[in-house]
């Protein structure tokens, strides 16, 4: 299929981002980058990207390097908008995330820029930009629209509320969940074509919407872009990234502050925890408090000296959707890892391999043990990983998924 009005070479697309995708320092952004990219090599990009008051304008310009023009939208977050967002989303049965991210100025901004220029397709990079993506699409009908599923969104909500401890928070997930559920399932009726990451996510929604034209393309990275880390430096320290304001991650990092990891400081000695990520709540750094051999740092802009001083890598996630890029990040730095079944959720793996899996906090600590211990285990855990990452998460060859997408 041919969505270009005029011919495959040369299409010109909106791509629109609820993040600036510069740099690649989380899994979305990952994602967004590197799709970003391989559309900007054959066709005229311009992307229309919410930022935040961190975002650095020679990250900005990095992006105009490729992308036709690079359009820019302030997201400010507050609690009190917040709260608001959240009275609006409950008297009017909508959700939340979804309301929250309905921001006036950047209706005006997809506006301005359809105005401006005649595009053939429209690409929404996650859920949260669809309404965008659909606006478009209401703007100049003869758009093509195609989404970027990173995740069966609803199902991390519901995970959220398994385990949730708090009576109103596991109430206010589950309603989140039921909200964006139907929210998820209408929207992705009325796109043309949808991606997801993972198969698992793929056959999830396909089954909701009754849909059975998906495809899958799994998150990659550019694996010549890291060396891997030099193994002589490597100690008894285990490290956890992401993004700390991510409820998953959170709740995942409690999880193993309380319950992994005293059996770990019994199991071995000199042990010590490193935990890295943007704006960590009270909760985690309070971890630092409890244990003198745990560290939190918040966002690092080189993680080379964290990642030299790594001597296992672990993802300990009990809920979220999607693909977690920080297994496919860890693979190409050369780092043992040790995840969930969860933590590892629509990732090609193999387990003892290139990877340990464990689902319990004594199977957990038991497995991070191990690789301190065996050193042997340890070094085929690095190099299956990295020839592994090297061999199914390439973007430069699996990328070319996207020119089924874009008829190209």
């Amino acid at each position: 299929m041919n969505l270009g009005a005029r011919g495959v070479d040369k299409m010109r697309i909106l791509f629109l981002s609820q993040l600036l995708p510069y740099p690649p320092d989380a899994g979305a952004k990952v994602r967004s980058y590197y799709v970003l990219r391989w559309l900007a090599q054959k066709h005229q990009v311009t992307l229309l990207s919410f930022i935040r008051p961190d975002d650095k304008e020679e990250n900005i310009k990095h992006l105009e390097q490729f992308c036709e023009s690079v359009v820019t939208v302030p997201l400010r977050r507050s609690l009190l908008r917040d709260f608001r967002m959240l009275a609006v989303s409950t008297l009017l049965n909508k959700s939340f995330i979804i309301s929250r991210d309905t921001v006036a100025e950047m209706q005006a901004a997809v506006k301005a820029v359809l105005e401006n220029t005649r595009f053939d397709a429209v690409h929404a990079d996650q859920l949260w930009m669809a309404q965008y993506a659909l606006l478009t699409h209401k703007l100049q009908p003869s758009l093509k629209v195609i989404l970027d599923e990173h995740n069966a969104c609803f199902q991390i909500f519901e995970r959220l509320s398994y385990r949730e401890p708090n009576r109103l928070k596991r109430c206010l997930w589950k309603q989140e969940a039921r909200k964006i559920k139907r929210y998820e399932v209408d929207v992705c009726q009325r796109f043309d074509r949808i991606v997801t990451v993972t198969d698992e996510d793929r056959i999830t929604l396909e089954t909701l919407t009754g849909r059975g034209d998906w495809l899958t393309i799994p998150i990659c990275v550019d694996t010549q872009a890291e060396q891997v880390v030099k193994v002589a430096q490597a100690q008894k320290n285990v490290l956890i990234l992401g993004t700390m304001y991510w409820p998953p991650n959170v709740e995942g990092v409690l999880w193993f502050g309380n319950e992994v990891w005293p059996i770990l400081v019994e199991k071995v000695k000199g042990i010590s925890l490193t935990i890295v990520g943007k704006n960590p709540p009270q909760d985690v750094r309070r971890l630092e408090d409890r244990y003198p051999n745990v560290r939190v740092t918040g966002y690092v802009p080189d993680l080379q000296p964290l990642l030299d001083n790594a001597g296992v890598f672990v993802v300990p996630l009990l809920s979220g959707g999607g693909m977690r890029v920080k297994i496919v990040d860890a693979w190409r730095w050369g780092l043992p890892i040790v995840s969930t079944g969860i933590g590892a959720e629509g990732i090609a793996y193999r387990d003892g391999e290139n990877i340990l899996i464990a689902d319990n906090a004594q199977a957990l600590a038991d497995a991070i043990s191990r690789v301190f211990i065996d050193s042997e285990l340890a070094r085929r855990l690095r190099e299956n990983g990295r020839r592994w990452v090297e061999e199914q998460y390439e973007w430069s060859q699996v990328y070319a998924a996207w020119d089924v997408i874009y008829g190209t």
